[in-house]
């Protein structure tokens, strides 16, 4: 697949995506429940919870310009990656959308985007959070993965590192914390588990999660 050809795939998928999982998705949501689902960021100016959000937002508009910018002519792509990298970048990129919009689904009349420390939502387990605590970003990296690998360059690889840290942040200091307020040992059992972003992996041990309850 040529550079070229690449990047405005990667382009007109990831303009598809964010349509679908973030636009439609809160109009459907605001239908159903009254509510667009849309929280915003969380924490003081400055804080670790503040970054995850700002991040988050900067990953999903590097996400753009990369291909943008590629087509462009203003930033090159990595020379040196083979082009049947493309291929298995915009099969990823395929898979994880759709995976996004299943775990999506799966929420129900839980899904957010961000957290209201003083609303109390239903604890999802079941279908896609079955294995996996957070499906919907593991969905995200894996499609900004597939986008990298698209069109590789400095801009995509740096939306990737970005919202790789976003989602380390939101997950570990402001939704895990607040899961375990709200939810307490049904939260701590269903995280020893099901892993953090990959089933197995960051299950909270017996003593760990008991720590998180302090």
């Amino acid at each position: 697949m040529s550079t070229g050809v690449a990047a405005w795939l990667a382009l007109c998928l990831y303009g598809a995506g964010l349509v679908a999982a973030f636009g439609l998705r809160s109009w459907a949501h605001r239908r159903r429940t009254g509510s667009s689902g849309f929280r915003g960021l969380s924490g003081p100016f400055g804080s670790l919870e503040w970054w995850g959000g700002v991040l988050f937002a900067a990953a999903l508009v590097l996400g753009g310009l990369g291909p943008a910018l590629a087509l462009s002519g203003l930033v090159e792509v990595f020379a040196w990656t083979p082009g049947w990298l493309s291929w298995v970048g915009l099969i990823a990129v395929v898979a994880a959308m759709a995976g996004v919009l299943v775990a999506q689904g799966g929420m129900g009349a839980s899904w957010r985007i961000g957290v209201d420390a003083d609303e109390r939502t239903d604890l999802v387990t079941t279908g896609p959070f079955a294995k996996i605590r957070n499906p919907i970003f593991s969905a995200m990296v894996t499609a900004l993965l597939g986008m990298t690998l698209m069109v590789p360059g400095v801009v995509t690889v740096a939306a990737l590192l970005a919202l790789v840290v976003a989602v380390e942040l939101q997950v570990r200091f402001v939704e895990e914390p607040y899961l375990v307020r709200v939810h307490g040992q049904a939260y701590l059992s269903y995280a020893q588990t099901a892993g953090r972003f990959v089933p197995g992996v960051g299950r909270l041990s017996g003593p760990e999660a008991q720590d998180r309850r302090r």
